[in-house]
């Protein structure tokens, strides 16, 4: 059985310790149900026997396990109270020393902060919420920070980003541990719309298009449902019930780019998602509506600085 530790401290964020807490539990659940043996055994520590977290609910945690007992994983969660945390030398000691125990350690959200201040990150590549990269750059210099991705993994290290993105790290591990049949099983039973992969944004194009003043919203629904259709400036502007014209500054105004910028972002997300489940290629680029291979080929390289081809292998 396989002894994986959470970490909590005052103020943590409590979906970084149910998420991932609850992946693993589905999972042991799915082997119990068929007659076989728990896969994981999952433990609250803290250095006090009870933690509030940043949402006023409190956990009971197990004592800090001494050093020198191999334990297959680590988890550090992140929250409001990361920074407090930091500055506890005993408990940035523990997890130095419990990282070296460890088969794999990982951090979610700001729970980077904690392990870039054990040192565990120096010269290594790593991401965390969106919202503290900009301080986590000024603070840890030595870390090679990327905003971007999901989740990241460098030798035994992961860090993840924000918040539920704790869940794709640990149906990362199912994965890697008891199989993608049992990851995916688990995905489902969680209502997870997708299990996405590490390098995939931390942000969603439609949801980046929903930071306007919500005018378009409806619009953006109908594009994702009729990607395949001509989504020419006129076609919009009629569902708008505008002129191309005064469609195409009020989107602009309301979104920060052009119509056609638009729904070029929200064919790649989507085709971006078809081709991480399997679909071929030239499938993808015709019921994305592209046309063509070759120009959403172009669409990715612009985006994404990579092909189709190249971006389904990787992922």
């Amino acid at each position: 059985m396989r002894r994986i530790e959470v970490l909590a401290y005052p103020d943590v964020q409590l979906l970084d310790v149910s998420g991932p807490l609850q992946v693993f539990a589905s999972a042991n659940d799915f082997r119990t149900q068929a007659g076989e043996p728990a896969a994981y055994e999952v433990v609250v520590v803290a250095a006090s026997p009870r933690i509030r977290t940043s949402s006023g609910l409190v956990l009971e945690a197990a004592p800090l396990p001494a050093h020198g007992l191999e334990i297959d994983t680590v988890i550090v969660p992140g929250g409001w109270g990361v920074n407090a945390a930091c500055e506890e030398p005993e408990l940035v000691q523990w997890i130095i020393g419990r990282a070296r125990d460890a088969r794999r350690t990982a951090s979610v959200c700001s729970g980077a902060m904690l392990l870039a201040e054990a040192g565990l990150l120096d010269g290594r590549r790593a991401v965390t919420h969106w919202g503290r990269c900009a301080e986590f750059a000024r603070r840890f210099p030595a870390v090679r920070l990327e905003p971007d991705p999901i989740f990241i993994r460098d030798g035994n290290i992961w860090t993840s980003a924000g918040v539920t993105a704790g869940i794709d790290l640990a149906l990362s591990f199912v994965e890697a541990d008891l199989g993608r049949r049992m990851a995916l099983a688990v995905a489902r039973e969680l209502v997870v719309f997708l299990k996405r992969p590490g390098g995939q944004a931390q942000f969603s194009q439609t949801l980046k298009l929903q930071e306007g003043d919500g005018r378009f919203d409806r619009l953006h629904g109908w594009i994702l449902d009729n990607l395949s259709r001509d989504l020419s400036l006129t076609t919009l502007a009629e569902r708008a019930n505008m002129s191309p014209r005064s469609f195409s500054r009020h989107y602009r105004e309301a979104t920060g780019r052009t119509p056609a910028r638009a729904v070029e972002e929200i064919r790649i997300e989507a085709a971006r998602r078809m081709l991480e489940q399997g679909l071929a290629v030239n499938q993808a680029a015709r019921r994305c509506g592209f046309g063509s291979e070759e120009t959403m080929r172009r669409g990715f390289l612009r985006a994404l600085g990579t092909s189709p081809r190249d971006y389904r292998e990787r992922f």
